[in-house]
């Protein structure tokens, strides 16, 4: 049998997504640890078992209630050639970073993926004029959403692949500074793949005024961060 072109549509937007969150995806978030690197000189963070929870508490209090439920606004946004709503939630998402650090790596990453997407030449066409339709110093969250949606990813699968990119990297922090072995990263992607499952469910169904982070702790460590006497990730 000949597959279809709707399967064909299937194949790339997959592909598209699984380009999107690789860790090979030239765009620096390697170099940032959202506070985890801090978090572990404080000792709040020490072995599989505490990263585990700090995990899951970011997850729930964090990117739940944040970023999953804000790329699905954006998604929805490029789809409906929302520029108001794209830059009202852009500038949302940049309100919402507590610390330097945090904001720093938001803007960081969304002007090397906006670079990278100029390169590819996918960048989302704008007026006569304007050499893009991208809000000025879009976010990485705005500029994920962009290329989601140009890929053809439903929104359910794109708030699943930006998920798992954080709980990538942030393990990939671990194995790095903890340190934490890979196969300790591995039972945590088990026993975390359900949490992501429910988080993206919850982020989908929240009404606007639910949203918001509640992660003083993440936060405080961030901060720290920035005059750590050691670091082997930015600030």
């Amino acid at each position: 049998m000949v597959p279809s072109t709707a399967d064909h549509g299937e194949d790339m937007a997959l592909l598209g997504l699984l380009q999107l969150v690789s860790p090979a995806l030239p765009i620096g978030a390697f170099a940032f640890s959202q506070g985890l690197e801090s978090a572990f000189e404080l000792g709040w963070v020490t072995d599989e078992a505490t990263l585990g929870e700090w995990l899951e508490g970011v997850l729930e209090d964090g990117l739940t209630r944040c970023e999953l439920p804000a790329l699905a606004r954006l998604h929805a946004a490029w789809a409906n050639g929302n520029d108001v709503a794209l830059a009202e939630w852009d500038v949302w998402l940049a309100a919402n970073r507590e610390t330097a650090e945090l904001a720093a790596e938001d803007s960081r990453l969304g002007a090397s993926l906006t670079r990278l997407l100029e390169s590819l030449e996918l960048l989302p066409p704008g007026p006569s004029r304007e050499p893009s339709a991208l809000p000025a110093g879009a976010g990485y969250v705005t500029v994920f959403a962009w290329m989601a949606h140009a890929r053809g990813v439903p929104v359910r699968q794109t708030l699943l692949g930006f998920a798992w990119a954080w709980l990538e990297n942030q393990l990939a922090v671990a194995c790095k500074a903890l340190p934490l072995g890979h196969t300790a990263a591995q039972r945590l992607v088990e026993r975390l793949r359900p949490a992501l499952v429910a988080a993206v469910d919850e982020a989908l169904v929240l009404e606007d005024d639910a949203l918001g982070p509640a992660l003083p702790g993440l936060a405080l460590a961030s901060a720290l961060h920035e005059t750590q006497y050691s670091r082997l990730f930015r600030s």
